[in-house]
């Protein structure tokens, strides 16, 4: 069986290229490298690169998607090789996260960051072990990891960093998974 990797990141048409052509290399990556992509079932912003990318480079992609958004025209990536319907956005992440073996952020609006956010604490909370590797393409995420950090020192929240790692480029998220996995 393929190992699965889960990606979250954002479905906004409205972005600067740079996140698509991320997007875009790590689709390749995740493809070349055998694989399997396991997202939320789009077919817009960055969640339509990675998955066209993926087919691209003759990878398998497993999207979720909840009726509501399979419902709306142009959403749904209607060519995944497979795409579950999900009663809601909770089993989405629930079905999501019982699949995969690692997961990916790439930068995106709340649902992706709700997303990321959920991961790290399941995996504070022992939930799992999962390798969970975010790509900052752009420096996207510091003001978030910037936040997290004062959280810690201000005593709100546990350390949190050695729970993920943050990398530059998906070359390098690739390579933090295989060591992860």
């Amino acid at each position: 069986m393929a190992t699965s990797i889960a990606v979250f990141c954002g479905a906004s048409r409205r972005i600067p290229e740079a996140y698509s052509e991320e997007a875009e290399a790590l689709g390749r990556l995740l493809a070349e490298n055998r694989f399997e992509l396991v997202y939320g079932g789009g077919d817009v912003g960055l969640m339509g690169v990675l998955a066209r990318a993926v087919h691209a480079h003759g990878g398998h992609v497993a999207g979720y998607i909840p009726t509501s958004l399979r419902d709306r025209e142009g959403v749904a990536y209607t060519v995944a090789d497979e795409l579950h319907v999900t009663a809601d956005l909770s089993d989405r992440k629930r079905e999501i996260f019982a699949r995969a073996d690692g997961f990916v952020v790439l930068p995106g609006g709340l649902g992706t960051l709700e997303e990321f956010l959920e991961i790290v604490t399941l995996r504070q909370l022992d939930y799992h072990d999962k390798p969970i590797v975010v790509v900052n393409t752009r420096h996207y995420f510091d003001p978030l990891l910037a936040f997290m950090e004062e959280s810690t020192e201000i005593g709100f929240m546990a350390e949190t960093r050695s729970l993920f790692i943050v990398v530059d480029d998906s070359e390098t998220a690739i390579l933090a998974l295989k060591a992860g996995l």
